[in-house]
């Protein structure tokens, strides 16, 4: 049977045939083109000729082992309680906590009512013994007089004597006129020595008068320094931390009336394992964080390890100073104390690194080699340089490099696809360079 005569057929006929045609020939195109643009694309959406992404770190000297943190407490260098000497009412603290003070500033006064009195009885005293020793003077000047006198007598006697004698001799006077003069000599001889003797005790009683006026001035010099401690003055240049009386309390000798800190410096105290005391010595630095001064960083020195460790505890002080010449820190501020670990000349990388040298690095042992890859080159011309490396040991996810890469040098920690000498790189928005390292410091 011949078909309808086209012109014959319904409009809607004609679409009903027509349309399924056209669009199966659209999504055929569209099939096509599909597939082209597939086969001009790398696999992962990469086009075949871009560059590999990778991501990049600056290799550091450093340590496997991490710095162990100790924590301690913020004190003044030197501390001193400024002590009562003198027993009495306080009558005025002229300094409150916190107020700076000098070497032998006057801080406090005690009542020296009665210590003044006992200065006046003293020196009243001295008085009465220096009177007793200008009268003993007077006395050796008397005595001495006196010797004088005998001397001149004793001299005529003799000269008297020596005449009669001599007349006697000649028959002028009777022998027993001579003998009377003799007698009348030794008489004056005699009490010449007793004056010289007299002499000899008023001297001695003038030495004992002296010696009782050396101790009654040393008596008088000790209560005028008792009555000097009655004013407080402060034994260092510091800062008043503590204030443990108030102007109207009695205070004994011995009593604390303020305490003073030093702050030129401050230190710090912290407990060390036994475990870790070989490896601190005295004159060694240590970081020191205070959460106070959070975007600060501290460096201390070491000045005493106790030589005694806590037998229950196993715990070792170690004493810390940190120079503080604006007086900025405090007492009783949390530290957090590092000492630098030795070996620091290691570089270290992390692990992941090993993943991009090639199969098998990552399970590499200390000592073997492997292929880091460095970075060189900036902006669009940066690539990769396979360099040889001997890696050591392994901890903490960190490896050290002993040879084959410097401290400094740009690397590559991971890649979006295996690398080899020479190929041309993208960094990641997570690299790091040489160039933004040295920035940052």
């Amino acid at each position: 049977m011949l078909p309808p005569n086209p012109r014959a057929l319904p409009l809607r006929f004609l679409f009903a045939t027509i349309v399924p045609f056209a669009a199966l020939g659209l999504l055929t195109g569209c099939g096509v083109s599909q597939r082209a643009d597939a086969q001009s694309q790398a696999p992962q959406g990469r086009p075949a000729n871009a560059p590999a992404s990778v991501e990049t770190a600056v290799a550091e000297a450093g340590s496997l082992q991490d710095a162990i943190a100790y924590t301690g407490t913020t004190q003044p260098a030197n501390e001193v309680p400024l002590r009562s000497q003198a027993e009495g009412r306080l009558l005025d603290l002229a300094v409150n906590v916190g107020d700076s003070v000098g070497r032998g500033q006057p801080l406090g006064q005690v009542d020296d009512r009665l210590l003044l009195a006992q200065v006046n009885q003293e020196r009243a005293n001295l008085a009465s013994l220096q009177s007793e020793v200008a009268q003993a003077e007077a006395e050796v000047s008397d005595a001495r007089t006196q010797v004088e006198q005998a001397r001149v007598q004793l001299q005529q006697a003799q000269a008297d004597a020596n005449r009669l004698e001599s007349l006697a001799r000649e028959g002028a006077i009777t022998v027993q006129a001579a003998e009377q003069a003799r007698t009348q000599a030794a008489t004056a001889q005699q009490a010449l020595r007793s004056a010289q003797e007299q002499v000899r005790t008023r001297l001695r009683a003038v030495q004992a008068a002296q010696g009782r006026v050396a101790a009654q001035q040393a008596t008088l010099a000790e209560v005028q320094e008792r009555r000097s401690f009655s004013v407080l003055t402060s034994p260092i240049t510091g800062t008043v931390v503590r204030r443990a009386v108030e102007p109207g309390d009695v205070v004994q000798p011995g009593s604390e009336v303020v305490r003073l800190g030093d702050f030129s410096q401050v230190k710090v105290v912290v407990q060390v394992s036994e475990l870790e005391r070989g490896r601190i010595r005295v004159g060694q630095t240590a970081n020191v964080q205070l959460d106070a001064f959070p975007d600060q960083q501290f460096q201390g020195e070491v000045i005493r390890i106790s030589p005694a460790a806590d037998p229950t505890a196993r715990q070792i002080p170690v004493e810390i100073v940190i120079p503080n010449p604006n007086r900025a820190i405090g007492s009783g501020l949390l530290a957090r104390v590092q000492f630098p670990n030795g070996g620091g000349d290691r570089v270290i990388i992390p692990e992941s690194a090993l993943s991009v040298s090639g199969e098998g690095a990552e399970q590499a042992s200390a000592g073997s080699q492997v292929t880091l890859f460095v970075i060189e080159g900036e902006g669009q011309d940066v690539k990769v340089v396979a360099r040889p490396a001997e890696i050591g040991n392994r901890e903490n996810g960190r490896v050290e490099v002993r040879s084959g890469l410097r401290a400094g040098e740009a690397f590559v920690v991971r890649s979006s696809q295996p690398l080899k000498e020479g190929q041309p790189v993208k960094l990641s928005i997570l690299s790091e360079t040489e160039t933004q390292r040295g920035q940052a410091q």
